[in-house]
């Protein structure tokens, strides 16, 4: 019987994450098994093996758990493995970068690049309790590849913008932009594809960009829903300071932001709704400066764009259990509050295994 591993959902972004992971899995004849939150989508499982049962996640018995988030259940079987769910790149500026909070979940951080490895090797040697090995991030798999396949398919007679927003309400620009973006639709000069965070829940906006792609024959809505072929027909992208830009930099593509919170010469940052335009029309051009200071920002986040993240992952992961696996890690502390707040979160027994 191969190796047995289990994905731990929270948030529907996490199947992006994780796909190229259990791939990997397979190819190396090893079983996975999915635990999502209740409430949680699972159309993009299909009819993959759920696990819905905590007596089953026993039974399964996994050597590790995978989840691209803050937490994990401490309860479960298995090393626990962080595979985050995006890059560090403050996007609200914070004097301390959340992305570097601990937790005490975790017994492995797979990190993407210089800009999320070295401050966690840095927190590893003081604390002891995790071990930190850069991998690169496992959804970067799938971009690497899709790009492959995708290179010599014919583009659009249009150049096609990918408009994307956080959504955290201080920094969403979707508000604030939506007359110009109507305005820049309407005038047919380039397609649009509207593709938001999964957590954008403010529906009056989102039935306003829902409206645009019915009225018009240039515009796309996909609403919260992530769409790999969206990211690979673009040709610049509208943002404001969500994590997906430096997704879409992935695929070596400009980036035009809207009153960033960290901008830099890697974007196109514009502060007046007037300047938008013009800013989409320079990011087309791609420029030398501007598509120079991209890689040189998008390399000290990710260092890893062969295609093999996943790989290296489980590679890391049989690395921690050959030396002993979380005993050879430092004893995390209690972190009983946490722990009862997930506990009854999930439905788990309160003093069960603590």
């Amino acid at each position: 019987m191969g190796k047995r591993y289990l994905f731990y959902v929270a948030h529907s972004y996490a199947y992006a994450i994780l796909f190229p992971i259990e791939e990997e899995i397979a190819r190396r004849g090893g079983e996975s098994a999915w635990f999502v939150e209740r409430g949680c989508p699972t159309e993009p499982l299909g009819d993959r093996h759920r696990i819905e049962d905590f007596d089953e996640v026993e039974h399964f018995a996994p050597i590790a758990v995978f989840a691209p988030g803050n937490y994990i259940p401490d309860f479960f079987p298995g090393v626990k493995v962080e595979v985050f769910h995006g890059y560090p790149i403050n996007k609200r500026a914070d004097r301390h970068d959340d992305h570097f909070t601990i937790r005490d979940w975790f017994d492995l951080y797979c990190t993407q690049g210089p800009s999320s490895t070295l401050p966690f090797e840095e927190i590893a040697r003081k604390l002891g309790t995790f071990r930190v090995r850069e991998t690169g991030w496992a959804k970067s798999d799938s971009y690497i590849r899709a790009a492959a396949e995708s290179a010599t398919e014919k583009r659009a007679e249009r150049p096609t913008i990918l408009y994307s927003s956080t959504f955290t309400r201080s920094l969403t620009s979707t508000t604030i932009l939506a007359e110009e973006v109507e305005r820049m639709v309407a005038s047919g000069r380039w397609n649009w594809i509207f593709m938001f965070h999964p957590k954008l829940d403010d529906e009056q906006t989102l039935s306003h960009y829902r409206s645009l792609a019915e009225r018009y024959e240039n515009a796309e809505y996909l609403g919260n829903t992530f769409d790999m072929s969206a990211m690979l027909r673009a040709d610049a992208m509208l943002c404001d300071s969500s994590s997906i830009i430096m997704e879409f930099m992935l695929l070596d593509k400009p980036v035009v932001t809207f009153r960033n919170s960290m901008p830099g010469a890697h974007l196109i940052d514009v502060t007046e709704i007037s300047r938008v335009e013009p800013a989409l029309e320079q990011a087309l051009t791609r420029p030398e400066e501007l598509m120079s200071a991209l890689r040189q920002w998008r390399d000290n986040h990710e260092a890893h764009r062969d295609g093999e993240c996943a790989a290296r992952i489980l590679d890391a992961v049989d690395e921690l259990i050959a030396d002993g696996g979380a005993k050879c890690l430092r004893p995390k502390p209690l972190n009983l509050v946490r722990k009862f707040k997930l506990r009854k979160k999930l439905g788990y027994p309160l003093l069960k295994k603590l």
